[in-house]
């Protein structure tokens, strides 16, 4: 029982937003009396928020040094005025549009990330010079025109569905998207597997492990759950081509932040930047690689968001870094640095992409959903600082 309440001390703060984002979906889906829950509402859902999700991702790693990046927002606006005017204008070949938008988003977190790790120009700093410049630079670039319509190949990143490699399965008006529910089964088969691996793995160190019980218990919750969200996706046109890169980035931001020599650099650097640099960490490098980074995923995300509004516009990316700074406080991550976690920032985002829509169903306006973000933001760092207060006494 001691071990079962030192683990839920430990991630309380994790369990915490899991357990308030099932009870927001729940919650909406008994006010909007089920619209919520509605195949075609989740799906939207997932497509409404795709980008600040791949921001978050990003923005996790800046966090976890106690910094941020403000630019991010003008970041995507710029990279999606140069898509628009190479591919609407120019007529360039889609594929290499995204090739040449990957290596512009490179360049600037490069740019960005020489200031901030060799010039020391503190991140705040150069990360605000870098909104400003790449705002400026974009609306340059579109001098306050849209540039639309995008070909099909852009577009279906943000808007296309995987296709049914086994033709669906006809159930009364619906057809059932049998793809979908194999790549949900694997996923979940591969959580259970990884589970029980991680298990075995804090056993065979004698860290303290859940009750076999609850252990189980947390793992079915998780497997009926995603099992319930596929068959929803499958009802209506299988999982969407943005959750599938959506669900890479994830998996593959989660390994290298836990399982990898660079991952611990980076919790390092954010615990104590003194003691990492003297353990023979290239504190430099890292932050200059995490920027360069966050400013690729950037690009990545202006590629979603244009070609799921088919249109570049010059507003493109306003308050998309406040969205994934939200993401990340929101769903865990530590204000002075060193904790939090990819999943927790996951959770954090889709949290508020939750409120947002469901809010959006019931009528609220704008004005308000704004206020309410930021109640809750401010809420959260509350309860960091206030967690942090506590285990020091």
């Amino acid at each position: 029982m001691n071990a079962l309440f030192s683990i839920l001390k430990k991630n309380a703060r994790q369990y915490g937003m899991i357990i308030a984002l099932t009870v927001a979906m729940i919650l909406f889906g008994i006010l909007t009396n089920g619209i919520f829950f509605r195949p075609v509402n989740l799906t939207n859902l997932v497509l409404q928020n795709s980008y600040v999700l791949i921001l978050a991702v990003g923005m996790l790693l800046c966090t976890l040094t106690g910094n941020v990046d403000l630019s991010v927002g003008s970041v995507v606006c710029f990279v999606g005025a140069v898509c628009g005017v190479l591919v609407v204008d120019l007529h360039m070949n889609p594929y290499l549009t995204m090739i040449i938008a990957l290596c512009i988003g490179a360049a600037i977190g490069m740019w960005q990330g020489f200031w901030i790790a060799f010039v020391h120009v503190p991140p705040f700093i150069a990360t605000l010079a870098g909104m400003l410049i790449f705002r400026g630079l974009g609306q340059v670039i579109m001098q306050g025109q849209t540039k639309a319509p995008f070909p099909p190949e852009f577009q279906v990143i943000a808007s296309g569905y995987i296709p049914d490699l086994f033709g669906g399965l006809k159930i009364g008006n619906s057809t059932l998207h049998l793809f979908s529910i194999v790549i949900g089964l694997a996923l979940i088969a591969f959580i259970i597997v990884s589970e029980i691996n991680n298990r075995k793995k804090q056993r065979q160190y004698n860290f303290d492990v859940l009750p076999t019980g609850i252990w189980a218990a947390k793992v079915s919750a998780i497997a009926l759950v995603l099992m319930a969200f596929t068959v929803v996706f499958a009802l209506y046109r299988g999982f969407p081509n943005i959750l599938i890169i959506l669900g890479i980035l994830i998996i593959g931001y989660h390994f290298v932040t836990s399982r990898t020599v660079q991952g611990r650099h980076i919790y390092a650097l954010g615990g104590n930047a003194k003691a990492a640099k003297l353990s023979g960490v290239k504190t430099n490098w890292v932050m200059f690689w995490i920027y360069t980074n966050m400013a690729i995923l950037a690009a990545v995300a202006a590629i979603v968001f244009v070609a799921r509004l088919n249109a570049a516009t010059p507003k493109a990316g306003q308050n998309f870094e406040m969205d994934a700074i939200a993401a990340c406080y929101v769903g865990g991550s530590a204000v002075s640095g060193g904790i939090g976690t990819i999943i927790g920032a996951v959770v954090g985002g889709l949290f508020i992409g939750v409120l947002n829509n469901g809010m959006s169903i019931l009528g609220v306006s704008t004005d308000w959903q704004q206020a309410i973000k930021g109640f809750v933001l401010l809420a959260a760092v509350a309860f960091d600082l206030y967690s942090k207060a506590r285990s020091t006494k």
